[in-house]
């Protein structure tokens, strides 16, 4: 008994009852309108017209629930009140294919929740009320046992008996129109196939934009990071013995880190669910501008640039100029100084881009070796990957290591 009672005692029960009950209140105003077919049938059985009235309200309950702002009203009151993990409709249009059962499921749990509702609301109303009454012959009440014709009245600690009987059932009610409605909850508001592939695509798009976003992260604030510690470390070590220098490495510091604070702007914009403004692209255009921070951070840059980059435009121009702030990130963190050699080939076909750098131990100023988390070239490989490019990072003989690829030009689309 005790342990039937326990579920009682959890907020979230009352709140179900309540929510029963709510719906069944809901529908008065509707069973005027179910009266009227009743009422003009007057020749009918009283039986007959009691069914008539309760298919009526029935069906006039059923089409409030084709509305779609019913529907999530009912699933935001539902997800509230009975703690039933159910997830907002899918906005938009209703996918073709759903017209069928999937179109009634709504109305189906109006028609259940306002019969649940009344059947509970009548049936426990009852029972408390036999349960407050009879022990004390409060108007006039008695209970009767009938068995085979034979009736007998229930008098004296007997009624206490019934009455505790009658309060443990209201109690039983109360529980078991709780669980009807959160076993159907999910059954009848819950996303429908449909719209279980539609979230899908949602979860989908979401992953891709993260993906896009953490590929911009760490192309734009990585190469940041590295350069400015870079030419921080020159600036620090030029600043008594050549002051232009120093100035120059601070001056690159400062405009690097401006271009990073647009694009992190951008970034944490999106994150925020914000209506930010337009992406700041970088492309082959704004290549010149990364040799030259290059060259502040005191790294050798030797370009080869062959064919007309100008005529390289879109996807294909911002994916070859993160492709090479990649590259040459990776050559002036982990290389052995020396020159860095960025080839640039635009051609009918496509584009080839190769970075090529010393490896070993870093020699000249700043840190000895930069923490790193892996993420580099495996992010290049799946960017080219989805341009349908060509990728090839790896040693390149004995003291240097080569980043190759090769994006084809339908990939400027």
């Amino acid at each position: 008994m005790i342990r039937g009672i326990r579920p009682l005692l959890r907020g979230s029960t009352y709140a179900g009852v309540l929510f029963a009950y709510c719906g069944a209140l809901a529908s008065l105003p509707l069973l005027p309108f179910a009266l009227l077919p009743a009422l003009s049938w007057r020749s009918a059985s009283e039986s007959v017209q009691i069914v008539l009235v309760l298919l009526v309200w029935a069906v006039l309950v059923g089409v409030v629930g084709l509305a779609r702002p019913v529907r999530r009203a009912l699933v935001v009151s539902a997800r509230r009140l009975l703690r039933v993990p159910l997830p907002n409709p899918v906005a938009g249009r209703r996918p073709s294919g759903s017209l069928g059962l999937d179109r009634w499921r709504t109305p189906l749990w109006l028609v259940l929740h306002v019969a649940v509702g009344w059947t509970g609301a009548l049936a426990s109303g009852v029972l408390f009320i036999m349960g407050l009454a009879l022990p004390g012959n409060w108007l006039g009440a008695e209970a009767r046992a009938s068995l085979f014709g034979t009736s007998v009245r229930v008098s004296g600690g007997w009624s206490w008996v019934v009455a505790a009987v009658c309060l443990l059932l209201a109690v039983a009610i109360c529980l078991l129109v709780t669980k009807t409605l959160r076993w159907a909850a999910p059954r009848l508001l819950g996303p429908s196939a449909a719209e279980r592939l539609a979230l899908a695509a949602e979860r989908e798009q979401l992953l891709a934009e993260r993906n896009r976003i953490a590929h911009e992260l760490h192309d734009s604030i990585g190469h940041t990071l590295t350069a400015a510690t870079i030419q921080a470390a020159v600036a620090g070590e030029a600043l008594s013995a050549d002051p232009a220098t120093a100035r120059a490495a601070m001056r690159s510091i400062e405009e690097s880190t401006r271009a990073a604070l647009e694009d992190l702007d951008y970034v944490l914009g999106v994150l925020r669910e914000e209506q930010s403004g337009t992406a700041p692209t970088r492309t082959l255009a704004d290549l010149p501008e990364l040799l030259d921070r290059l060259r502040h951070a005191g790294a050798v840059v030797e370009p080869e640039l062959s064919g007309d980059l100008a005529q390289v435009q879109g996807t294909l121009s911002r994916a070859a100029y993160r492709i090479l702030q990649e590259g040459l990130t990776n050559a002036l963190r982990h290389g052995a100084g020396g020159p860095i050699v960025a080839r640039v080939a635009a051609g009918p076909d496509g584009l080839d881009l190769t970075v090529v750098n010393r490896t070993g131990a870093r020699t000249g100023p700043g840190p000895g070796a930069f923490p790193t988390s892996g993420h580099g070239l495996p992010g290049l490989a799946e960017r080219v990957r989805l341009l349908h490019g060509e990728f090839q990072a790896g040693p390149d003989g004995t003291q240097h290591w080569r980043l190759a690829v090769r994006l084809p030009a339908r990939a400027s689309a």
